[in-house]
């Protein structure tokens, strides 16, 4: 074969290999429910989830889809799991070891909801600290971040670290997730030091009425700062009344599952992930 029209196939294969690698990082979003009918409400799309409009799955359980655009014009429709904390049992998951896909997660625990946790290191070890049913891994962030835990009483409390410190010797916690930074603390933005880059978000919160809540943008659309700021502007706007926000590991492992009555809901993380939340 001619020295040139080899180049012109080495070129070739090696644009579809990579046009290839790209398809396999796109993760899969896929949700399905209650059917929807074309309106301004959805874009004009019968294959568009309702906006703005609280669903309820099952008792104790709504779901809700919203369009965000920030000040830059980056824009991504979210999607936001509310919980009544009295009607559900959450746990901690942990297996820097082996960590799992979310699929497989799930199949493990048996959860209706599942979500990723906090950060991990490239060892998978989480950065923070963790306890899954009891036993406990890593060391408390000190001074900033935030967690997510759960009490000997099954009380699920989100708090900042800075104002609340967590204390092994006062302290009984069963299930504890940490991560970085806290977005909204008493119902006002906070101010933190972060990247402008875009990436995929997953943040879990409580509102006003003491309700769990876990946001998250699929796409690769808002940056941190982006991210806080929407959060007030719905948190305002709408009913979504956020009285606490943290940020939870986000990007290649943004990831959520959910299964409930009508409701079903698979947003895959990119990575397998060490660090989840599980909800029964």
């Amino acid at each position: 074969m001619p020295a040139k029209k080899a180049l012109h196939l080495c070129l070739l294969l090696s644009l579809l290999a990579g046009a290839l690698l790209a398809c396999s990082l796109v993760p899969g979003v896929s949700y399905s429910g209650t059917p929807v009918t074309a309106s301004s409400n959805t874009g004009g799309s019968p294959d568009a989830p309702p906006l703005d409009t609280w669903t309820q799955a099952r008792a104790g359980v709504a779901i809700r889809y919203e369009h965000w655009k920030s000040a830059g014009n980056n824009e991504d429709t979210v999607t936001i799991i509310r919980f009544d904390p009295h009607s559900i049992h959450l746990s901690i998951g942990y297996r820097p070891d082996k960590p799992l896909n979310l699929s497989s997660w799930v199949k493990q625990t048996g959860a209706m909801a599942s979500v990723n946790g906090g950060y991990f290191d490239e060892h998978n070890q989480a950065t923070g600290l963790v306890i899954s049913n009891g036993n406990v891994a890593g060391t408390s962030y000190s001074g900033y971040g935030g967690m997510l835990a759960v009490d000997a009483q099954g009380a699920i409390s989100l708090r900042s670290l800075r104002d609340q410190p967590y204390d092994p010797n006062s302290e009984q916690l069963l299930q504890a997730t940490q991560s970085t930074p806290m977005l909204i603390i008493n119902g006002k933005r906070t101010n933190f030091s972060a990247d402008a880059a875009s990436k995929r978000r997953t943040v879990v919160a409580k509102d006003k009425q003491g309700r769990l809540l876990f946001i998250i943008s699929p796409s690769q659309a808002f940056s941190l700062d982006e991210l806080a700021d929407l959060l007030i502007d719905h948190a305002t706007a709408s009913d979504l009344n956020l009285q606490t926000a943290l940020n939870l590991d986000g990007g290649s492992s943004t990831g959520l599952y959910l299964n409930a009555g009508s409701q079903k809901v698979t947003i895959d993380p990119i990575t397998p992930l060490p660090i989840v939340i599980s909800i029964k």
